[in-house]
């Protein structure tokens, strides 16, 4: 795919410290149509629409949705107001609930508290508007279920390009290496994760699209990243298992720093955004303990090691 098709549109959240090169939404405008994916939260619905006027975007044919979170997808209703002709193509499991936001509402709130209420309320989307699509129109898009960070979880390839949401988790910048961790909140299941991202890695992009952040190549070592670090994590959390609460998360942490040289990275974020992962981390932290503590003594202990 040409890239020169394809711009990325920041969406900050200046009321929420860190929240900067964080989430974003992403045009691809050419010959064969118009589509947007992930328009991020209602509360940056007015900068996106600003951008996308400023560009000259009068039409979208194909709204993409990754997977339903707010951050991801909760400004989609407000978004159809502007552009009514688009159509919304999600997870079969997310369809739904973005007809009938309520109870995405009310568990982003238990959840995420202040910063739910920061994003702004989900506004629902027009039955009529929203479905899933393997093969999306003229625009050569096709869609993969890719269960793992949620259940509603999906991915986009066109051509040599793959629109990867969190499959491989999240990826910050930084000065030297490559910063990344697993994105696992509650209900997470290690084998379903590793079958999505095990597909994606089968399909060989060469440009990966990270939601949380940025454009990389080349996308297979990303992925096999993504890949190895689940695993890595889950045994660490194992490892762990001795301690509780504040005193595992630290244990943990530490451990990470001694054993997965991408992780160790976040010493290299700037302190607003180190802080903001520090509270994703204890997210991540929660689902993979939930798997690992489901778990037989048996499956623990087969649970592969690393050197």
């Amino acid at each position: 795919m040409n890239l020169d098709n394809l711009a990325c549109i920041d969406l900050d959240q200046p009321a929420l410290e860190g929240f900067r090169q964080f989430i974003s939404a992403w045009l691809y405008r050419g010959e064969d149509g118009t589509f947007l994916v992930d328009p991020g939260p209602l509360s940056t619905i007015p900068r996106l629409v600003g951008e996308l006027r400023r560009r000259g975007v009068e039409r979208l044919d194909t709204i993409l949705l990754t997977h339903i979170h707010i951050d991801h997808a909760g400004g989609t209703g407000a978004l159809l107001k502007e552009f009514p002709e688009a159509r919304v193509i999600c997870h079969p499991d997310g369809v739904r609930h973005m007809v009938s936001p309520e109870k995405l509402w009310q568990g982003s709130l238990k959840v995420l508290g202040a910063t739910a209420e920061a994003y702004g309320e989900i506004v629902p989307v027009p039955a009529e508007k929203i479905g899933f699509e393997e093969e999306i129109g003229p625009s050569g898009v096709r869609a993969y279920l890719t269960p793992g960070h949620a259940q509603h979880h999906a991915c986009y390839q066109k051509g040599d390009l793959l629109f990867g949401g969190e499959v491989a988790g999240v990826r910050a910048p930084v000065a030297e290496g490559i910063y990344m961790r697993p994105a696992t909140p509650p209900r997470f299941i290690l084998p379903v994760a590793l079958d999505s991202i095990d597909r994606m890695i089968a399909l060989r992009p060469r440009a990966l699209v990270i939601a949380h952040y940025g454009l990389v190549e080349p996308a297979l070592d990303y992925l096999r990243i993504g890949r190895r670090q689940l695993q890595l994590w889950v045994r660490g959390v194992a490892e762990t298992r001795g301690e509780e609460g504040i005193r595992r998360e630290e244990a943990f942490f530490e451990w990470l720093l001694e054993c997965d040289e991408h992780f160790r990275n976040i010493r290299q974020l700037a302190p607003d955004i180190y802080a903001r992962e520090r509270v994703f981390f204890g997210n991540t932290l929660r689902g993979m303990s939930e798997y690992v503590e489901s778990l037989s003594e048996e499956e623990r202990g087969a649970l592969p090691e690393f050197g």
